[in-house]
């Protein structure tokens, strides 16, 4: 196939995981010159991709830059590019130019926590409301291959991250939500208004629906666009009623949509994203027992308030997935009596906050990873009756030592809950093989005191 807008253009991919391949792939396959920089050896690389190693300028003839999530954009590249005003489009953007005539509708969703259960919430309930639905962006299947795929699909619910937004800057999604913002990332876009920035891009589209519980993202709605509240909904809101979802927006009038009681995971974050999920479907006119069933039949991913052991009146719940103090605090308030295992990569995001607040559901805290002695520090200045061991050990076998630790502190009514308000790189190969060490971990010490 032959794209006459890509026909012939000399592009730069940079970076060649999951996303880069899919790429790498659609672009010569519509008659675009390739070549690729990546700082690791690629593998599975398709014929006429011409290979350029590690680069810090684009090369003379590059008239488009593709660049991976990972390439902030004060990579020297990428500033190379800008300074020479060569465009820089992300695997997003990709995706949406390459949109056919008829194309499925796209249901964005983004937001410092929640993304992936909020997406995950609104395929499931697309799928029960008859379409051909599919999660994707940073779940599933590449973006690019979705929106090239035969028969095509009738809606797509995407995860968008705030670096994947950044690289978008012609999407306009048939609907976007905006789940709630707190710094993060702030390392990759340089400070917190330019991560809100990019995050604001989500609602470049027909229909913009926030939370208006949420005091950044509240501040933010523009006119006209459509709310969701954990209290009674005013008109042109979802919200909760006597224990069910119901919508005042879309032409609704008080319209329930599913019982509150029922959406998993546990916690009113979790009802929030049921609200927006709910939101996203009824703008393109899902019907309400479609919401409902979608969402009685949703599957929660693992290591979201997963909970993987009880016993002796413990409970031992896996949020992994809490990589940043804003998702820690959802997590957190869930439960009333808890051994906090947190610690890795705070990414330059404050956790004092998090600590103030949460210390009077503290039983203990044990801490591990790169930054464990700032969580450390935090606890002393703001809870200081709170017992804290802090783990130096860093080889494989780290969480048996974390696991021991909060075991010895837990007692009949407390949960031991991984919530770690920080990325797991420093230590493990992401967020689920942390869950999985934790999870393996808290199982063999059930298993030896049976």
């Amino acid at each position: 196939m032959v794209d006459a807008s890509l026909a012939g253009r000399r592009v730069l991919v940079c970076g060649f995981g999951v996303a880069g391949r899919s790429a790498a792939r659609a672009l010569l396959d519509r008659g675009a010159s390739v070549a690729l920089t990546t700082d690791t050896e690629p593998v599975d690389v398709p014929a006429g991709l011409d290979r350029l190693g590690a680069l810090t300028a684009v090369p003379d003839g590059v008239d488009l830059v593709v660049a991976s999530p990972g390439y902030p954009p004060t990579h020297p590249l990428l500033a190379d590019a800008a300074a020479r005003a060569v465009p820089v489009w992300g695997e997003v953007e990709l995706a949406w130019q390459l949109r056919g005539p008829g194309a499925a509708p796209w249901l964005a969703i983004t937001g410092t926590n929640g993304k992936t259960t909020t997406v995950r919430m609104l395929e499931s309930i697309l799928r029960a409301g008859g379409f051909r639905a599919l999660a994707v962006g940073n779940v599933g299947e590449p973006l690019i291959d979705a929106v090239l795929a035969d028969p095509p699909y009738d809606a797509l619910a995407v995860e968008l991250s705030s670096q994947q937004l950044h690289f978008a800057p012609s999407l306009a999604p048939a609907a976007g939500a905006l789940l709630n913002l707190a710094p993060d990332h702030l390392t990759w876009h340089g400070s917190m208004d330019a991560y809100v920035e990019a995050k604001l891009q989500v609602w470049n589209g027909e229909v913009a629906i926030g939370n208006a519980d949420d005091p950044i993202v509240a501040a933010r709605m523009p006119a006209g666009a459509i709310g969701f509240t954990l209290d009674e909904p005013a008109d042109g809101q979802l919200g909760v009623r006597d224990g069910q979802l119901v919508s005042r927006a879309f032409g609704d009038d008080g319209l329930a949509l599913a019982g509150a009681t029922g959406v998993r995971p546990a916690g009113r974050h979790n009802v929030a994203n049921a609200l927006a999920a709910a939101a996203l479907a009824r703008s393109i006119g899902v019907g309400a027992e479609a919401v409902a069933a979608g969402l009685h039949d949703f599957v929660p991913d693992p290591h979201r308030n997963q909970s993987v052991l009880v016993r002796d009146g413990i409970e031992w719940v896996d949020d992994s997935k809490a990589t940043n103090p804003h998702a820690a605090a959802a997590s957190l308030g869930a439960y009333r009596r808890i051994v906090w295992i947190a610690g890795g990569q705070l990414k330059g995001v404050a956790i004092d906050d998090l600590v103030a607040a949460t210390a009077p559901r503290l039983v203990a805290a044990v801490l591990l990873g790169q930054d464990r002695a700032i969580i450390a520090a935090s606890l002393a200045r703001h809870a200081p009756d709170v017992p804290v061991i802090v783990v130096d050990s860093t080889d494989h076998g780290v969480m048996t030592e974390v696991v021991h630790a909060a075991a010895d502190f837990a007692r009949p009514g407390d949960t031991v809950l991984l919530a770690p308000a920080a990325a797991s790189y420093d230590m493990f190969s992401g967020y689920g093989a942390r869950g999985d060490a934790f999870a393996a971990a808290a199982r063999a010490l059930d298993g030896a005191r049976s």
